[in-house]
């Protein structure tokens, strides 16, 4: 999250993945692990089965990875901030903190102290549904730890209070002297493969590469230089979710848009395709004719991982290489081929001879990756910061200092997620993923084998609620929000707790953002995906 890369790497992990296994606790909220990084659970599974690792997972639905917990907390939906600072109310009032850490690295604690002074409990277990017994344990055995990770992932930044949810998990981080060492640390899992490379290449709308912020006149400067250019833009641009409604009311004209299909994976997607079909001029650059391709007024075929050479940087910080494997079909080409031509088209000519020379540039005019260069990663990958060539790379963040010189804690209070239930909409809607198919299914879903597994939509349910609205397992039910309605095949499951319901986002067929509320976190512009009020009934 960008709004927390001065502080905690921009919503990178600040400890590797291996470092999991050196964990003496590890705390997993938000994430359905197991289904949505399966090789990375493998490390929290060896950790707490072979390695002592007592394991916490906080978490709506009682997913797989809960099988090798050793507490499983359940919250109610967008209720993150309140159990956090009950943890660490708890923390404060039995004297668990790691006050040496507190006092050299940190400031802020006398605010935070006094905001999570009422956060009993007691208070939390009424907010959140948690019982206070077990938060009390949690609490204790995150703070009794030597060592203890944080692993988070969309569950958490998925909401309208999105960045104070990622703030609170630093707090409790920084609270028990968590940071800067081995097995410690705040740790959020990207969703898909490259998605930190791109925000470290300023795929972000305030920040130029290594998030140097476009409003600081040396970065534009050095920008300028490197490139040959003058009076690039020192205004922050538009964030994805604030091009949808300026699309809508026609002041945004023309979207280009590069491996993405919002037709499918953005909130509220009535209202996003009438957004888009209102566009003058739409280029899609993808590898498969997806749903918002098939609206495009031009469609530019591109190479996939496996047909290009570069780098790809993952959730680790670990810049490695690709490396070509097969030719592109037809007229595909790289994707930075594509948009140098396009440049060059448009009167400024960029071209380069491949995409090593490319790198060289990223380099040259990005701090954090000005000692990687292909020569260094071709064995193997470093992880960012890495400033000279003779720097071995930072597998683990702020192990001296923060980055801003001492942690700052952030006091904050719950607020409540943008949409209530009530006797219309009584039952509350959460997304995700599922272990077979990946995002849009874009490529998978070309694939017999995982068809054959996830072939299509569901609602998971309680058989409570199943019984309660007359839904019988393998029948179809209509869904149904504020915004839309789908059918989805019903699926009684025990990962279910009453009075929530599970879509998962993958299918266009059946897609659940037609039911989820666009409502979103101020700082991050993340729309609230993981809490809607729903109603169900028998499809028709």
């Amino acid at each position: 999250m960008a709004g927390l890369a001065a502080a905690f790497g921009s919503g990178s992990m600040t400890n590797t993945i291996a470092d999991i296994e050196a964990a003496q606790v590890i705390l997993i909220t938000g994430s359905n692990t197991t289904e949505n990084h399966p090789v990375l659970s493998s490390f929290v599974k060896r950790a707490a089965t072979f390695k002592g690792a007592k394991l916490i997972v906080i978490d709506p639905r009682k997913v797989k990875i809960t099988e090798y917990a050793n507490l499983w907390l359940r919250p109610n939906l967008g209720t993150d901030v309140a159990w956090i600072n009950g943890m660490m109310h708890v923390i404060i009032k039995e004297n668990l903190l790691d006050k040496p850490f507190v006092e050299k690295r940190t400031e802020g604690f006398e605010q935070l102290e006094k905001i999570v002074e009422k956060y009993t409990p007691e208070f939390v277990e009424g907010i959140t549904g948690i019982g206070s017994h077990k938060l009390i344990e949690a609490a204790r055995l995150y703070a009794g730890a030597k060592n203890a990770g944080i692993l988070y992932c969309m569950g958490i930044t998925q909401h309208t209070t999105g960045t104070d949810n990622v703030k609170s998990l630093a707090n409790l981080a920084m609270l028990c002297g968590n940071l800067g060492i081995p097995g410690g640390g705040v740790n959020p899992l990207r969703g898909q493969n490259n998605v930190q490379g791109a925000c470290d290449m300023g795929g972000l709308p305030n920040v130029m590469t290594g998030y140097q912020p476009v409003t600081d006149l040396s970065v534009v400067k050095r920008m300028e230089d490197a490139w040959g250019v003058n009076n690039l833009p020192t205004k922050p641009g538009l964030q994805v979710t604030q091009m949808i409604p300026k699309a809508h009311d026609g002041e945004l004209k023309s979207l280009y848009i590069i491996g993405e299909n919002p037709l499918v994976s953005d909130p509220d997607l009535n209202h996003a395709r009438k957004s888009i079909q209102n566009l003058d001029f739409l280029v899609v650059q993808d590898i498969f004719m997806t749903e918002t391709a098939q609206l495009a007024d031009v469609v530019l075929p591109s190479s996939c991982y496996a047909e290009k050479d570069g780098t790809f940087t993952n959730t680790e910080r670990r810049v490695q290489r690709i490396r070509k494997a097969v030719d592109p079909p037809g007229q595909a080409k790289d994707d930075w081929q594509i948009i140098c031509e396009i440049a060059t088209r448009m009167g400024y000519s960029m071209s380069y001879d491949n995409s090593k020379a490319i790198f060289d540039e990223i380099a040259g005019v990005t701090p954090s990756y000005a000692g990687i260069n292909y020569d260094r990663i071709e064995p193997q990958g470093i992880h960012w910061p890495c400033p000279t060539t003779d720097h071995p790379g930072t597998p683990i963040l702020h192990t001296g200092q923060f980055t801003r010189g001492k942690g700052l804690f952030h006091a904050l209070e719950w607020v409540a997620p943008a949409e209530q239930t009530d006797e219309e909409y009584p039952i509350h809607l959460t997304t995700g993923r599922v272990l077979y198919q990946f995002h849009t299914g874009t490529m998978t879903m070309k694939t017999d084998g995982l068809n054959e597994r996830a072939p299509e939509a569901f609602v998971e349910i309680s058989s409570q609620d199943a019984k309660t609205y007359n839904l019988a397992d393998g029948a179809m039910a209509n869904i149904n929000s504020r915004r839309g309605s789908i059918n989805a095949r019903v699926k009684i499951s025990k990962k279910a707790v009453d009075g929530t319901v599970f879509i998962p986002f993958h299918f266009a067929q059946a897609a659940v953002n037609k039911l989820t509320n666009a409502a979103l976190d101020p700082i991050s512009g993340i729309p609230e995906y993981k809490v809607c009020a729903v109603k169900l009934s028998t499809a028709a």
